[in-house]
C-alpha cells in the first residue's frame, strides 16, 4: 500500500496486490491476489478477483470483476439516472435486482480501453473488448467487441467537408 492511499471500511486485500498512491477504497471491498488498484482509482462495495488491473483514474462501483484489465479512466457507473432499481437484461429476459446501485459484472479476459464507461447493470462476457471512449449498456456475450461509431465527415475550418 503506497503512501496517500485511503482504505475505509471493511476490506480484504490479497497477497502481491498493489494499492497505489491516491487510491480510495471504501465500503465492503474484496481485492484478490496480484491485483492493481491504481493511482486515483476509487473502488466501492466491489469485488476484484485475482490478477485484475485498474492502473489509474478508474471508478469501480458496486461491481464484480473477474481477471480483467481496465484502461485509464474506465468508469463502471453504478447509479441509474432515473430513480428506480437496476434491472439486468440477458437474452430477452429481465432480472430485477431490487438494487438502486449496481455497477457491472466483467468476466475473465475483459479489456476496457481508456475513458470507456459501462452503464449500471452492464454484463460483459469472457474476453469482451470495450474500445477507448466507448460506452457499454446491457449484456454482451463472450468475445464481443464494442466500438465507438466514428464521424463519417470532417469539416475543416474553411467550412469544406472532407473524408
Amino acid at each position: 500500500v503506497e503512501p496517500g492511499a485511503l482504505i475505509k471500511g471493511a476490506a480484504y486485500i490479497g497477497d502481491n496486490t498493489e494499492i497505489r498512491q491516491g487510491a480510495y477504497i471504501r465500503g465492503q471491498v474484496l481485492v484478490g491476489s496480484g491485483c492493481v488498484v491504481g493511482h486515483t482509482t476509487e473502488m466501492k462495495s466491489s469485488m476484484m478477483l485475482g490478477e485484475s488491473k485498474a492502473g489509474h483514474f478508474a471508478y469501480i462501483g458496486n461491481s464484480i470483476l473477474g481477471k480483467v484489465n481496465l484502461g485509464a479512466g474506465t468508469k463502471l457507473a453504478n447509479l441509474k439516472m432515473i430513480d428506480s432499481p437496476v434491472a439486468l437484461k440477458v437474452d430477452g429476459r429481465t432480472y430485477e435486482t431490487g438494487l438502486r446501485k449496481f455497477g457491472a459484472i466483467l468476466a475473465d479476459g475483459v479489456e476496457t480501453g481508456c475513458n470507456s464507461v459501462t452503464s449500471p447493470g452492464t454484463l460483459l462476457g469472457k474476453k469482451c473488448l470495450l474500445y477507448p471512449n466507448g460506452t457499454a449498456r446491457g449484456y454482451y456475450p463472450p468475445g464481443t467487441i464494442i466500438k465507438v461509431k466514428q464521424a463519417q465527415k470532417l469539416i475543416d475550418l474553411s467550412g469544406r467537408s472532407r473524408q
